[in-house]
Parts: structure tokens; C-alpha cells; sequence
């Protein structure tokens, strides 16, 4: 949260507020706030908020939804995912589980390199754990990390051809 740090350390620098003397107004240890501007320390919006308010300054926090730029392969393989986990059940997942091993053990032969061969790794931890959240979550998040997971995804040949085709003309 370094945009939090900056306005922090900006207010403080306009302010002419010591460490000090901001941690005699909010009750907040100057260690603390020491690490919050270091980085060394997490800073939530909550105490970003309260440290602000002793400087006289509200903390804005604006939220909207941003469309990704995704390839057209990215994309694709996002849509497919995000279909299948429309059916993701625990009894789905047992169901597919013949087919997910056997993709694991066919990509295992044919992927090399990083991060690939790291994100296999990770996905046989999923499935051996059947954590059916995080499985969910890389099934369909669209973060950097979630995306290079599904380029080695071992789900593929479960959903039928008719929802592949839904899916991808959405």
C-alpha cells in the first residue's frame, strides 16, 4: 500500500507533523508509525484513515470495476474456466478427477520452464488438497498470477463441446 505511505508522509511533510508528534495526537506508537511509512509495516485504509484525521485530512478510497486488457488467448481460456466453475461442486470435482490427473500427468511430460512448471506444482497441490476456493479463484481470477495458472491448467476436456461454444461466443 505505498500510495497509502505517500499520503501519509506528503500530509505529514504539508503538515509539518513529526512521527512524534503524530503519535502523540492518534495515540499510535511512533514505532508503528515509523513502519507504516518504512513499508516494513502493513497500513490498513482504517488507520491510514485515523492517522489522516489527526492531520486534519479524510482518507478517499474510490472503487470501480476496470476491465482488464487481456490477449485473445488469456481471454478465451478465462471464459472456458469461468464456465466450468459454474459447475465446480465437491461431487463435480471427484467426478472430473480421473480426467484432471490424467491432464497432470500428460502436462507433466510436456511443460518446461518458468513459471509453468512452478504452476504445475501448484496446481497438483489444489487438487491434491481439493481446495475447492482457491481452485475457483484461479479458475476465474484475472490477476497476473491466476492467468499464468490456467496456461497449464489440467482442466481442460471436461466441459462439453456445446458449452465451449457458449462460453466462447459470449
Amino acid at each position: 500500500m505505498s500510495d497509502g505511505r505517500d499520503a501519509l508522509r506528503r500530509v505529514m511533510r504539508e503538515t509539518r507533523t513529526t512521527q512524534s508528534g503524530l503519535a502523540r495526537m492518534s495515540g499510535v506508537h511512533q514505532p508503528s508509525i515509523s513502519g507504516f511509512l518504512s513499508g516494513r509495516v502493513d497500513m490498513s485504509d482504517d488507520m491510514l484513515d485515523r492517522l489522516l484525521s489527526c492531520l486534519g485530512y479524510q482518507l478517499e478510497v474510490v472503487r470501480r470495476p476496470v476491465r482488464p486488457e487481456l490477449t485473445r488467448s488469456s481471454e478465451r481460456s478465462w471464459r472456458l474456466h469461468r464456465q466450468l466453475s459454474t459447475h465446480l461442486t465437491r461431487d463435480s470435482f471427484d467426478e472430473w478427477m480421473p480426467v484432471i490427473e490424467r491432464n497432470l500427468g500428460r502436462l507433466s511430460g510436456s511443460v518446461q520452464g518458468q513459471p509453468h512448471e512452478r504452476n504445475l506444482e501448484r496446481w497438483r497441490e489444489l487438487v491434491s488438497q481439493g481446495d475447492l476456493p482457491r481452485i475457483r479463484r484461479v479458475m476465474t481470477g484475472l490477476d497476473t498470477d491466476s492467468i499464468e495458472m490456467r496456461e497449464v491448467s489440467p482442466l481442460g476436456g471436461i466441459l462439453s463441446q456445446e458449452e465451449r461454444r457458449e462460453a466462447l461466443a459470449a
